[in-house]
This record gives C-alpha cells, sequence and structure tokens, in this order.
C-alpha cells in the first residue's frame, strides 16, 4: 500500500481541524508522514502495579484499579479533578489542573481503569498528577502489540487541543488497523535488504511504534536509520559524480612564478605537514581537468588562509584570476592587509570590495576587475552583485562558509561561463559523521596542526567572585604590553537586559582600567559599521589594552598581541561559541589565556561545557561533545549548508557507523550501477525521484 497518497483528513479521529493543527505543527500531512513521525523514548508498559509497591524511587508505573470518588474543586482557572483510586487493596490520589470539565465527563466513579504516570509523596500519600488514562481494553489492545509504549513529541498548541502523545500513538494504530492484511510498500531492494539482514520496511515501522521488545526495536531502529542515510548518501554520491561530469574543471597545468617565488622566498613561516598536505590535495584537483569543490577544516589560528593564498597563486600562474569572499568588512579588510604584505614583492594586483568602497573607487575597480588587470579581488557579500563581472575567474575562496546562505555561495560560482575551483573553509570544526552528512558531495581536507611556534591557549574556569583576581591578573599582562578581550553574551542584538548588561559592565571596567593608565573601548552589533570599524581599528593598532565586546569579535579578527580572552557569563555560550572566542587569543608567540567567568549556581551541563573547554583546545573533540550535547540541527552551520538534514531517527552523535556503513553500501551500488537503470535498483530510483519532488534541489553547490 502507498501510503504517501493517503490524506491524514480521512484517518479515523482525524478530521479537517486536527489535520491542518498536524500540518502546520509537524508537518503531517499523509498517512507516511505520521508513521515516519518516530517516538523520541519509550516507556514500559510490561507490567501492572500494586499501590503498595509505590516508594520514592518509582519512575513511570501503571496501576489498573477502580474510581471510587471524584471531586471537583475551586472555580475558574484554580480549578482541579481529585479521584480516589484504588487497586482493591490500597487508595491513591489522581490529580488534574487542565481540562477539568472534559476530566469530570469522561473518568466516572465506579468505572475501571489505567491510571499511568509518575508518583509523588506528600506527608504520607501517594498521588499522580495528569495521569494518562486508558479503559482496561485499550491498555490490553497496546500490551498486545509489546509492553514498550512510544512517546511523541507535541508542541503547546498541540497539547491544547488535546493532540498529546497518547492522541499520536492512537492515531498510530488506526492507520496499522486500516492496513488490514495489506504490507506497506518497500522502498528498498530485496537483495539490499537480504544482503545486509534488514528488516522489512512494513515490520519496521509497525514495530518502532509498537515494539514487542527491545531487541526486535533495535533491528527496526537499525532498519529506518539505514533507509534514512542511504538515501542521503546515494544522492551526495551522485550529485558529486554528475558535477564533476558537468562542469570540466580549468586544467592548472603548471605551477609557475608566483607560487614558486612566495614557496622559495617569502613564507611567513615553515608549512606544518599538515598545510603541505592540503596543498598536494588542492593541487591534484585543479591539475585534474575536474572542477575542485573542496572543504577546508581547520581549527583557529591553523594557517588556513595560508593555504588559500597559495591556491590562488596558482590560478595566477595559469593566467587566470582569484578571489576570497568574507562575511565581515572587518575580516575582509584583514585579508585584504595581511595578503597585501605578503604579496608586495612579487607585484600581484590585489584589491579590496565591500559595501563601504566609495564610488568612485568602485567605478575604478570593476572595469579593471573585467579586463583581467586586477589578478585578487577580496571582498565581501559585495563579490557576488551584478556588476561585478571577472575576465577568468579560476579559484573562488569563501572563508567562514557556514555564515553565508546557499544561494549567496551559488551566485558567486555563477560569475564564470565555466565554473571556478571552488575553495570553502570553516574554523569551526564539523564533527567527522556531520561532515560526511552534510558535506558527502564536497572534497574535506583537514588541518589539524598548529603552525611551529604557537603555545596552548591556557583555559580556566572562575566563578565571578574571584574577579577581583582576574582584574589584577590582567593588568600584569597589560604591564608586559599586551591586549585583552572582555566578551559579554549578547545572544540577540535585541535583547535589552543583555545591553543593559554589557552597558554596566563598561561602566564598571572603566573604574578597573582608569584613563590615561589604560585606554578601553567598547564594539558591539547595534553601533553603525563605521563606529565599530573605527573601535576595531583601535585595537588592531595597539593604541587600545581592553576591548570590550559581544560575539561581533567572534569571527577573524586577528590580533597577535591579545594574550587574554575574559568571557562574561560563558554558562550561556555554546561550546563552538565559546572555542570560537578563545581562538581570538594565542595568534602570537606569547603565552595566551582564555578565563571562563560564571556565577556559582551552574547546571550539570553547563559545568560540562566548562570543564570540556578547561580540559581540550582540540576544536574537533569539543565539536563531538557539542553534536552529543545539543544535536545535529543546533550546530552551527548546519542549517545553512544547503543540505537539508531534517533527519527523523539517526542521532549523528551516536550512530556514526551507520553513517559510514550506508556511505559504502551507496558507494557500492553506484558502482556496478551509476545511473541506477538496473531492473534490481528500480525502488532506489523512484524513491529518489520522489525526494527530488520534496525539495529544492541546490546540487551544484554546497
Amino acid at each position: 500500500m502507498n501510503l504517501s497518497e493517503k490524506d491524514i483528513t480521512y484517518l479515523h479521529g482525524v478530521g479537517p481541524k486536527r489535520a491542518d493543527l498536524l500540518k502546520k505543527e509537524i508537518g503531517v500531512t499523509t498517512y507516511a508522514d505520521l508513521l515516519y513521525y518516530f517516538p523520541y523514548r519509550y516507556i514500559d508498559k510490561s507490567r501492572f502495579y500494586a499501590i503498595s509497591e509505590l516508594n520514592e524511587t518509582s519512575s513511570y508505573v501503571q496501576i489498573r484499579g477502580r474510581i471510587l470518588k471524584m471531586t471537583l474543586v475551586g472555580t475558574g482557572r484554580k480549578q482541579r479533578v481529585t479521584a480516589i483510586f484504588s487497586d482493591g487493596v490500597s487508595a491513591m490520589e489522581l490529580l488534574w489542573f487542565k481540562g477539568t470539565q472534559y476530566v469530570m465527563e469522561t473518568y466516572k466513579e465506579g468505572h475501571e481503569f489505567v491510571a499511568f504516570g509518575k508518583p509523588s509523596f506528600f506527608a504520607g500519600k501517594v498521588s499522580i498528577v495528569h495521569p494518562e488514562m486508558e479503559t482496561i481494553a485499550e491498555a490490553k489492545t497496546k500490551l498486545s502489540l509489546g509492553g514498550l509504549q512510544g512517546l511523541y513529541n507535541t508542541s503547546e498548541k498541540m497539547k491544547n487541543s488535546f493532540l498529546n502523545s497518547k492522541s499520536i500513538q492512537k492515531m498510530e494504530l488506526e492507520i496499522i488497523h486500516s492496513l488490514g492484511n495489506e504490507r506497506i510498500d518497500e522502498v528498498l531492494p530485496d537483495y539490499l535488504i537480504q544482503e545486509h539482514h534488514l528488516m522489512s520496511l512494513h515490520d519496521a515501522l509497525l514495530t518502532i511504534h509498537f515494539p514487542k521488545d527491545l531487541d526486535t526495536l533495535r533491528l527496526a531502529q537499525f532498519r529506518l536509520k539505514f533507509e534514512e542515510l542511504f538515501f542521503i548518501q546515494i544522492e551526495m554520491l551522485r550529485s558529486s559524480k554528475i558535477r564533476s561530469q558537468r562542469f570540466k574543471g580549468m586544467p592548472f597545468e603548471q605551477i609557475g612564478y608566483y607560487f614558486n617565488t612566495f614557496y622559495k622566498e617569502h613564507l611567513p613561516f615553515d608549512l606544518t605537514a599538515a598545510q603541505k598536505r592540503v596543498i598536494r590535495e588542492i593541487r591534484a584537483d585543479v591539475g585534474s581537468g575536474r572542477q575542485m569543490n573542496r572543504l577546508l577544516q581547520g581549527d583557529v589560528g591553523s594557517g588556513k588562509t595560508l593555504v588559500a593564498l597559495m591556491t590562488m597563486l596558482m590560478a595566477l600562474d595559469n593566467g587566470y584570476q582569484a578571489c576570497m569572499m568574507a562575511p565581515t568588512e572587518i575580516l575582509a579588510t584583514q585579508h585584504y592587509e595581511s595578503l597585501s604584505q605578503l604579496l608586495s614583492p612579487l607585484g600581484v594586483s590585489i584589491m579590496l570590495l565591500t559595501g563601504s568602497t566609495k564610488k568612485k573607487e568602485r567605478d575604478q575597480i570593476l572595469p579593471l576587475l573585467a579586463e583581467g588587470e586586477i589578478q585578487i579581488l577580496i571582498g565581501t557579500h559585495a563579490l557576488i552583485e551584478d556588476g561585478v563581472v571577472f575576465k577568468n575567474l579560476g579559484v573562488a575562496v569563501i572563508d567562514e562558509q557556514h555564515r553565508f546562505g546557499v544561494a549567496q555561495r551559488a551566485r558567486l560560482w555563477a560569475k564564470n561561463v565555466q565554473p571556478p575551483h571552488v575553495l570553502v573553509m570553516t574554523a569551526t570544526p564539523i564533527p567527522r559523521t556531520l561532515a560526511m552528512t552534510l558535506y558527502g558531495d564536497l572534497d574535506v581536507s583537514v588541518i589539524d596542526q598548529l603552525p611551529p611556534g604557537r603555545k596552548p591557549i591556557r583555559t580556566v574556569h572562575r566563578f565571578d567572585t574571584k574577579r577581583a583576581d582576574i582584574y589584577e591578573f590582567m593588568k600584569g599582562e597589560i604591564a608586559k604590553g599586551r591586549q585583552i578581550y572582555i566578551v559579554y553574551p549578547m545572544i540577540q542584538e535585541s535583547e535589552k537586559s543583555d545591553y543593559e548588561n554589557l552597558e554596566s559592565g563598561y561602566a564598571k571596567l572603566q573604574h578597573v582600567f582608569p584613563e590615561p593608565a589604560y585606554h578601553i573601548g567598547m564594539v558591539h552589533g547595534k553601533m553603525k559599521p563605521a563606529e565599530k570599524d573605527a573601535v576595531m581599528q583601535e585595537f588592531v593598532s595597539g593604541r587600545m589594552n581592553v576591548l570590550v565586546a559581544t560575539t561581533v569579535i567572534e569571527v577573524g579578527v586577528n590580533v597577535p598581541n591579545a594574550s587574554v580572552m575574559m568571557i562574561e557569563s560563558a554558562e550561556r555560550f555554546g561550546l563552538s561559541q565559546l572555542h570560537q572566542l578563545r581562538g581570538r587569543v594565542g595568534r602570537g608567540a606569547d603565552q595566551s589565556y582564555c578565563v571562563l567567568m560564571t556565577s556559582v549556581k551552574l547546571s550539570k551541563e553547563s559545568r560540562q561545557r566548562m570543564d570540556v573547554m578547561v580540559r581540550t583546545n582540540d576544536g574537533f573533540e569539543i565539536s563531538e561533545v557539542d553534536l552529543k550535547m545539543r544535536g545535529p540541527g543546533d550546530i552551527e552551520g548546519t542549517q545553512q549548508s544547503g543540505v537539508a538534514l531534517n533527519l527523523k531517527i539517526t542521532n549523528l552523535a551516536t550512530d556514526g557507523q551507520i553513517v559510514q556503513f550506508s556511505r559504502d553500501v551507496a558507494r557500492m551500488v553506484l558502482q556496478e550501477d551509476p545511473d541506477l537503470l538496473m531492473e534490481k535498483n528500480r525502488l532506489i530510483n523512484l524513491r529518489l525521484q520522489q525526494r527530488m519532488k520534496e525539495k529544492q534541489n541546490w546540487g551544484v553547490i554546497s
């Protein structure tokens, strides 16, 4: 039976109003959508408890009994229903504070029910607040399907319309009953199911909602996770192959004057083994005749910009232009200044184009660019505007690629008739499983070494009761000629309380670091770009000792003389953000420090984050912990990646082996049948066509 064609409106117990709510709140419109709406956890309903067995350590329990008395107490919003519930030997209380009218009408005195919930104890009495109630017949039906009961995520709007987890479970049961003896259409070929001992789709979907036991549940979960990941990997591997066939790369046949002279005579420091390895990978790409589409991952300060520069020099040696796009003007300007300095002995023509570039200067740049006179153009979003035309763009570098939307990156791609080689860089390390799933159609290079002479940043966690000691330590660092960052959380620039904390913090710090002995400044996202840049330039130039800021300084600002990063209310930041902020220091040869300042009262999770930051400087290890703690949807960059992950059952933090397995199987299938034209792969092809209809295709760039 093809359940994706059956409208959820016509399922027994749904109707137009509920169908509309299901669509708006959880995106469910068909029977198939609902069957693929999986429980987030399971509770054991394989037995009934006696009231006398319950104690303060009891978790969720179900009790079979009879309602002896129902009482409605209070009026209006303060109404509540109390029921005396007996299992024939002992009695307990059931309490409801919501839906009191419905409760009084539905659960009658003298009737038998099964009550389910978490017991609580007060003054020796046991009670369950807002228990789930079922008739004996309903409980027996579920028990016959299996002892484990799934719990489903529901929104506040759904709950207010009595569409709770139990209602979802009832609907799942209705779909299963509506099947009768028909089986759900399979989406994987028989040979894959048999070869890899997978459960059938029909059995997996029934089991995932009503598992008989834990072992069968695990088999169902494996089957559905494999299916989900297999189709993602097939799509990525195919789009990578199609791109390499459709877009022939400009062959960079020679390494010439620019690259060799820079490498032999002007390198600011020796390349690490990791940088050399990545340059070799890029060299192989651009010389292969295929169009390069490579993701360069490297921790903060690992030397990605130098690798990008040497990639651009390969383009220049072959008569092509190159560009580098950065997410902010500060970062673009910084790239321009550092690259101009490095390239000045080679006589390379390099220019900067941002939103602040004056019209007169812009009018000079654009014709020179179109004629090929400008060899390297550095800029912001301004690079993708229609009036910006290259003569022959050979390499496009995108820095901090997660800060750009997919459409913006695609516009840069379209700057040439023949797409340029693309190098996208990120200092936000992506866990391996996430990279394989998000960026499976990009080749991934990793710089996993820091340049020689860099000392690891020492990170400490201090409670705000020790603030005075930290200020004294900072003054000692300033006395050595160093500079200090102090970062306040302003998660949303519109948050009034955050803004007030920043302002009051800045006022106090002006007393701690008074003029003229110290020079202190403040920068935040509400300031005009010109004001912000003026303050930043004061700090970059070394005239300012202390910079009080929000996370606007998170990406890319390079001040080698800054040796201390103090993060206020560090518990309010995610791990990736803390790591990015810490990376603003430790960029010179001096020992640098990161101070995580928190209140004494910390949640278990916040304490765990602080411990991880103190323990390691490894961005990849931090990203793995972040993935486990927050899930893939919250990891910075995944929402902008161009791949709608929307995973329904896979947990990338724990399912790395299934990700790898699904990729290996997908690769084997495509090696034998690249276009999926064999009869045995007909179902795979059909499913891919259906998936393509469901989403917009950004296939040419990730």
